[in-house]
């Protein structure tokens, strides 16, 4: 089986190509790759899970900070209101405290075992309407 190829330039060459000795050897590349992508793949799908792990507990912890802003605003305890609205897993070492709006602190989740990564807070407030009237 002859083969014609433009090699060098463009001028017009024939080789004979026998069997597979003179191929390059493929085979089996896509498994090496495969087994190289793998784990920066995993690394990947981790990080992109750590932080929509981190942005549940900020949105959270959010949303319990207005729950106790809210109850704090009618005259209940923003404290306990605040840590009703937490699950269970954030509500164990979340720091909750009240006086001038809420504040609720809690652990960001890892999704590694034995890795910390912080805290993360957010408070709320609700200001007095002017005329003193409830909302």
């Amino acid at each position: 089986m002859a083969v014609e190829a433009y090699i060098n330039g463009g001028h017009k060459h024939r080789r004979r190509i026998y069997g597979h000795k003179h191929r390059r050897r493929t085979d089996g590349q896509a498994s090496v790759d495969l087994v190289a992508i793998l784990p920066a793949r995993a690394v990947c799908v981790l990080i992109a899970a750590q932080g929509a792990a981190t942005g549940w507990a900020l949105w959270t912890a959010g949303n319990a900070a207005r729950a106790g802003a809210r109850a704090e605003h009618v005259g209940g305890d923003g404290e306990a209101a605040a840590r009703r609205a937490l699950p269970g897993r954030l509500r164990e070492d979340a720091a909750v405290t009240s006086g001038d709006g809420v504040r609720v602190k809690v652990a960001v989740p890892s999704l590694l075992p034995g890795v910390s990564l912080g805290s993360i807070a957010a408070a709320s407030r609700l200001e007095p309407d002017p005329d003193g009237a409830s909302r």
